[in-house]
Parts: C-alpha cells; sequence; structure tokens
C-alpha cells in the first residue's frame, strides 16, 4: 500500500474494502493526485492527457482479474472533474472496484464529479462496485455526483452495486445504458439519507437488442429532513424483458420521490415497474423491542437489513 495517512486508510476501507495493496491492477488517487498506480499483463491503466482521468484496458479473455480505482478527498474546497474509461475485451470476466470518500473538516465545499464509460464487447462480464462515503465535522458540503455510461455489445453483461450509506450531503448520480442483443443489465443501489442531505438516482436504460434484458432495482432509506428522488426509464425498443423496482423507508420528517417510466418501442417488449414507499411497520418494532431492543436499536435493526 502507498504511504497514507490514517484519515486516508479509513476512506479507502470505507469505500474499496481495502486493508492492504490490492491484488491485480489498481489506481488510487488522493486529493486530485495519484498515490499508487499498478497495471498488470492483461490489464493497463494509463493517464489521460487531455483532461483528467484514466484509460483502463482489459485484454480479451481475461478472467477471475480485478481492477480497484477509489478516489480520496481531503483537502477542504477542493472541486475536480475525472473521466475515466473501460474497454472490456471480448469474453473478459472481471470485477471493478470504484467510489469516492470525502472528509471535510473545513468551511468549504468538496466536491467530486466522476464520469465513468464502460464500453463491453461481445460476450464479456463486468461486476462493478461503487461505494461513496462521507465524513468529517466541517461546516463544509460534502458533494458527490458521479455519472455511468454503459454500452453493451451483444451477450455481454454487466452487475452494478451502487452504494451510498453515509455522509454524503448531495448526490446527483445518473446512469445511462445501452444494451445489444441478449446483453443483460443487473442494478442493485442502496441509498440512504439523514439530516438535511438530498440525493438524485436517474436510470434511463435502452434495450436495443432482440433478447436483451434489465433488472434495475433501488432500496433506500430516509431520514430526518432529508430528500430522495428515484428516476428510472427503461426503452423497450426490441424482443426485450425489463424491470425496475423502488423500496423505500421513510422516517421523520424525510420526503421520497420515486418516477418509474416504462416506454415500449416493440410489441415484443416486457416491461414492469414497481414503486413501495412506507415507513416501518409497528409490528416490526414491537417484535424487536419484545427481544430486549429499545425502539431506536430496533429501526436500527430493521434499517440494516432493509438495507443489507
Amino acid at each position: 500500500m502507498p504511504e497514507l495517512n490514517a484519515i486516508q486508510k479509513k476512506i479507502l476501507e470505507e469505500v474499496a474494502d481495502l486493508h492492504k495493496v490490492p491484488e491485480g491492477a489498481y489506481n488510487i488517487r488522493s486529493d486530485s493526485k495519484s498515490v499508487g498506480r499498478r497495471s498488470t499483463e492483461n490489464i493497463e491503466i494509463t493517464p489521460k492527457t487531455d483532461v483528467s482521468g484514466l484509460d483502463i484496458r482489459i485484454r480479451p479473455g481475461t478472467k477471475n482479474e480485478s481492477v480497484h480505482i477509489p478516489v480520496i478527498l481531503t483537502e477542504s474546497g477542493l472541486k475536480e472533474t475525472v473521466y475515466n474509461d473501460f474497454y472490456i475485451g471480448e469474453g473478459a470476466d472481471v470485477l471493478i472496484v470504484a467510489g469516492c470518500g470525502i472528509d471535510n473538516c473545513g468551511s468549504q465545499d468538496s466536491e467530486h464529479d466522476g464520469i465513468h464509460r464502460f464500453f463491453v464487447e461481445r460476450g464479456a462480464s463486468v461486476r462493478y462496485v461503487e461505494k461513496h462515503y462521507g465524513q468529517g465535522d466541517g461546516r463544509g458540503k460534502r458533494i458527490l455526483n458521479p455519472v455511468t455510461e454503459v454500452t453493451l455489445e451483444e451477450g455481454a453483461s454487466m452487475e452494478m452495486e451502487m452504494v451510498q450509506i453515509k455522509g454524503v450531503d448531495d448526490t446527483e448520480r445518473k446512469t445511462v445504458a445501452a444494451l445489444g442483443a441478449d446483453a443483460k443489465l443487473v442494478v442493485r443501489e442502496r441509498l440512504m439519507t439523514h439530516g438535511a442531505q438530498r440525493a438524485i438516482s436517474a436510470y434511463d436504460v435502452q434495450l436495443n437488442g432482440k433478447g436483451a434484458s434489465a433488472d434495475v432495482v433501488s432500496r433506500s432509506v430516509a431520514k430526518d429532513e432529508s430528500f430522495q428522488r428515484f428516476d428510472a426509464k427503461i426503452t423497450g425498443n426490441a424482443e426485450c424483458r425489463g424491470h425496475t423496482e423502488c423500496d423505500s423507508i421513510i422516517m421523520d420528517r424525510g420526503k421520497i420521490l420515486a418516477v418509474p417510466a416504462l416506454e415500449a418501442n416493440d410489441v415484443d417488449a416486457a416491461l414492469v415497474h414497481e414503486a413501495a414507499i412506507g415507513k416501518i411497520a409497528g409490528a416490526q418494532l414491537i417484535k424487536l423491542m419484545t427481544l430486549g431492543l429499545t425502539e431506536r436499536e430496533a429501526e436500527e435493526q430493521i434499517v440494516n437489513g432493509f438495507l443489507s
């Protein structure tokens, strides 16, 4: 592991589960600088020359390898935009772990905007994990605005785990995907807001090829006076299957707006959406409290189980 201080190490554990130098390829970015980078025989990481960011190229047929590209911000007032492009070769099967953590103990807002583009070739498979985290006792906000663009060629698949559980004051998350024939996209989003935090998630999935499928599911909890908006649109342009679901718990004075949308442009497009928003059931609380938990402890147990 590159030489990092205690705060940087803590953030790396939160966003990338890293306690030591990861196996495989990696790039660790801290306060707008690379503090460690390694390519492998099958995975090449090179910095862009025109904008801040990376090109990550994965050779066709690469199996059981990983790429870690976490980002750390610890300088109050730092704002950056980073462009990372991933080129996944035909038949590859890889894990990509991203994510950003901000420690802001100052009075100025800190912001990271990450634009990730994935070009997944025929028959390739990607598991993508993106975690966002914030900490620090300063008055400045912790702001994260990720954009993810996905192109899946014939028979390609991508599984996305998008997590934001703590400490991010403001976020606008945008995901756009285009799927070819027999391509598959699975998204699992987990989100919690508290205080006066604001979180907006928007998905726009285009099912363009015969046999394409998408399953986009978001689970969220809004506490205190926080606000969430979930926009999910799936468009079926061929014989395909699409499903989107928003399942949310609202607490205190929180506000949640769910806007699912379906567009069918082919008679054989099968599209479904579901949305449910509600408070924690009293019976659940009572059951846990009879086991000796306080009401607050019971709520935490239920929320943790819901978001796990």
